[in-house]
């Protein structure tokens, strides 16, 4: 028997208060402030966030450099990224984005080129830009043909004071003008990696906008049609599915940041008419700057789910002409067989199934719409590093009586999973082992393990194939949630 709101409420309130008793009393104060849940009406989600998490208390969150290196600037693939500090940063973000690469920069390609300093005690003590200098000499040795670099700071750069700027500055002019980028994200600046696509915007802003060169690229011609695709890292294919829908409705993506990016785009980006941005926490900064000097506005769309796209493109569309606002009704219309074939598969599979989600970046709420369509209810959600205007933008899309958890421990995770019961978990990269172990069907929120794409129409037909495979699959038969096996 379903539960009434309030009943839920009651629920959820019992639940975190026994959740807190694990803690000391002090602890227990401080966690309070990040565990809730929505009431209606209510303008956010009622729980605190970007606070930095607690000493001892294990949290899934990643630092200033993953925030810059993996989700800015590590994707564009024309350009050589530099982990400037010992190995084990640079190793552990080796990896980029899914890239459509054809060209040349190592002869040919090797996507994406990533270099590590390789810090040592030596360079500990007597600094890394006579290192950081000869690196790039060897870059361009060995790829002349790259089309820029960037360099990320990783933490001892910041304790030891290296000046990556002015080797930055250096070698650009040594090599006539060639972009090199400086991003000083040391991992212990901030709260959580958030503060690595803030200081990565603004490093955008500083050594690459700024220093645009008026008459680079004159066969360049604007047309009223031009968009970009902002906050898009092309996870599972998601960038190349959205842009298919900008095109077929007329627009033109002149420029994808970052997945599947290239420094041109980024030049480019200051001649569109309106940018797309997909994830707000990552690139609100940069498309309010763009607002503020170039006068291009901006809106957040959502492309998870046949309801949120199609409002996304109404949204979309209605800053241009007719012609374009026809062509979206003319798209949704066309992709709506589609769409009722993969309802009337699934969503009988599916309907009043409970999910819980816990990830990364924007899809604690884009995702929930798609979840709905398909008949199943988000009973919790929360970030690993949102801030509260992400869990005022959460209000528009879960409902009354929502558990909510900010920058959620492995321990309160789990018990909130032990006692909702629900049927299928949305997890990040490293929470899903939890799951696993407990038996409970997840499904990796935060890069499809190596599914998708989950954007667009196409990508919904996956997102709904691969829940229900999460559900259905017979495994879970033989692996027992721990409340199943001690009924």
């Amino acid at each position: 028997m379903s539960m009434t709101v309030e009943e839920r409420k009651a629920v959820n309130k019992a639940l975190i208060d026994e959740v807190l008793k694990a803690y000391p009393d002090k602890m227990a104060k401080r966690r309070a402030k990040h565990l809730g849940q929505y009431e209606e009406g209510k303008p956010d989600c009622g729980v605190k966030s970007n606070i930095k998490s607690l000493p001892g208390v294990m949290t899934i969150r990643g630092c200033a450099y993953a925030g810059s290196k993996g989700v800015v600037w590590g994707p564009i693939k024309d350009m050589v990224h530099i982990s400037h500090g010992p190995v084990g940063c640079g190793q552990y973000s080796w990896a980029a984005r899914r890239n459509y690469y054809i060209g040349t920069t190592g002869i040919d390609t090797f996507v994406t080129m990533q270099f590590t300093s390789d810090f040592q005690e030596k360079d500990i003590v007597f600094g890394g830009d006579k290192k950081l200098d000869k690196i790039i000499d060897e870059i361009q040795g060995l790829f002349p043909l790259n089309k820029g670099i960037s360099i990320q700071s990783e933490c001892p750069i910041g304790l030891i004071g290296d000046d990556i700027e002015a080797v930055s500055k250096k070698k650009s002019k040594e090599y006539e003008g060639h972009t090199i980028v400086p991003v000083r994200c040391e991992g212990f600046r901030g709260v959580s990696q958030s503060l690595g696509h803030h200081l990565a915007n603004d490093a955008i802003r500083d050594w690459v906008f700024d220093k645009l060169d008026g008459s680079k690229r004159p066969e360049f011609e604007s047309t009223p049609y031009d968009v970009t695709i902002i906050g898009d890292y092309n996870i599972g294919g998601d960038a190349w599915s959205s842009r298919i829908l900008l095109e077929e409705i007329g627009l033109r993506v002149i420029a994808q940041w970052s997945g599947d990016g290239t420094i041109a785009e980024l030049e480019n980006t200051p001649k569109a008419k309106l940018n797309l941005i997909h994830c707000y926490r990552s690139m609100n900064y940069i498309s309010r700057h763009m607002e503020e000097k170039y006068g291009i506005p901006w809106v957040e769309y959502n492309f998870f789910g046949p309801t949120k796209i199609a409002a996304s493109l109404r949204e979309i569309a209605s800053h241009f002409d007719d012609t374009i606002k026809a062509n979206a009704e003319a798209v949704i219309a066309k992709y709506q067989p589609l769409v009722d074939a993969v309802l009337a598969k699934y969503r009988p599979r599916l309907l009043d199934k409970t999910v819980m989600l816990y990830v990364g970046g924007l899809r604690p709420r884009h995702v929930i719409g798609a979840y709905e369509d398909l008949g199943m209810k988000v009973v919790g959600t929360g970030y690993e590093f949102g801030h509260n205007d992400d869990y005022q933008r959460t209000t528009h899309y879960i409902g009354d009586a929502t558990l909510i958890y900010d920058d959620v421990t492995g321990y309160e995770f789990e018990k909130f999973v032990e006692k909702i019961q629900p049927d299928l978990i949305g997890s990040g990269i490293k929470e899903k082992y939890v799951f696993q172990k407990m038996g409970v069907p997840f499904r990796q929120m935060h890069s499809w393990d190596y599914s998708g794409p989950y954007h667009g129409y196409d990508g919904f037909a996956i997102f709904a194939r691969d829940m229900d495979m999460a559900i259905s699959s017979p495994v879970w038969k033989l692996a027992k949630a721990p409340w199943k096996a001690a009924a």
